[in-house]
């Protein structure tokens, strides 16, 4: 099918919740939303296990939040597993603290009560029809969840943007298979089969946008404490890609999925058939995509392939610049 070139930008905020696991790429995309008011009307952030353990990414979306100074956004706790698998973490990549190259403290405003889940239930079913998108930089539990307790609340969503899935690229943690898939399959299984209107950044599109000394050297130019933080997160943070695909710099994948929301113009990719292997094996977490879609089997994802990747990092320091 033809490629689907993005849009253009939003003329009003867009009402956004992100759901993430941050992560040492969670909290640059975190930041880069919270520098983007004009674009963005982040509602929430909700937190999952991902990247590293419930209370760890909770406290560093909070620690996200300080650092953005928008602690008028509530930071909500949600999934401290997946739905029916053992949890999997990434410490190997994101460090014991899911956060390399920074120090980390408790951040003095604590958690919104309540949970995630039940925040995304009240959200999504008193909402206007089809207002809200959700940006979902992790594992899909949260969702899931609120989608099995609550399917009315599919009414409230306008979009949702996933970071995970690996098609042409392999996988990040297995060979096929892309971390955020893997850590919880059949929650990614709940949210596609529920008729929800998706958008995917997977690892062929992420793996296109990355770092080089010059990108660092840009970001680090904007001589802010928070440009600072993210090019010491990402020295730290790209090392181990670097190595382990041999690249001239690292990919910043959660990142894109904001820039993506921000200014759709900088990708491109098509609608797909999209499934997800749930078998026990090597297969696990994969992601089957049939780019054989037709006017009667349309398919039901977009599946973005493209971005201007330098154009990704001209927004990150242009907005981060907005930061303190």
């Amino acid at each position: 099918m033809a490629v689907l070139l993005a849009g253009a930008a939003q003329v009003a905020p867009l009402d956004l919740i992100i759901d993430t696991d941050p992560g040492a790429d969670d909290v640059v995309a975190l930041l880069l939303a919270m520098a983007s008011a004009e674009e963005l009307n982040i509602r929430a952030i909700t937190t999952v296990a991902g990247n590293v353990r419930l209370d760890k990414t909770s406290r560093n979306a909070r620690l996200a939040r300080e650092w953005g100074g928008r602690e008028e956004i509530p930071v909500y706790a949600g999934a401290a597993r997946p739905l029916l698998r053992s949890p999997v973490y990434a410490e190997n990549v994101h460090g014991g603290e899911g956060l390399p190259g920074v120090a980390v403290h408790e951040p003095a405003q604590g958690l919104a009560e309540g949970s995630a889940v039940q925040y995304l239930v009240d959200t999504l079913s008193t909402a206007e029809s089809h207002s809200i998108t959700l940006a979902i930089l992790g594992p899909q539990t949260n969702l899931a969840l609120a989608l099995i307790r609550a399917p009315a609340i599919l009414r409230g969503i306008k979009e949702v943007v996933v970071m995970g899935g690996a098609h042409v690229n392999a996988g990040n943690i297995t060979p096929v298979a892309e971390f955020n898939l893997y850590a919880d399959a059949e929650a990614a299984e709940v949210v596609l089969s529920s008729g929800v209107k998706l958008t995917y950044l997977p690892l062929d599109v992420t793996h296109k946008v990355l770092t080089s000394d010059a990108r660092l050297a840009q970001l680090a130019a904007v001589n802010n404490q928070a440009s600072r933080r993210v090019v010491d997160i990402l020295n730290a943070y790209i090392k181990a890609d670097m190595q382990r695909y041999g690249m001239p710099g690292g990919p910043v994948h959660d990142a894109s999925v904001i820039a993506y929301l921000i200014k759709p113009s900088l990708f491109s990719g098509r609608r797909v058939e999209l499934q997800v292997d749930r078998r026990a094996g090597m297969t696990y977490g994969q992601t089957l995509v049939n780019e054989y879609t037709s006017t009667e089997q349309p398919g039901n994802v977009v599946w973005i392939e493209e971005a201007d990747a330098q154009g990704v990092f001209d927004l990150l320091s242009t907005r981060l610049a907005c930061l303190k």
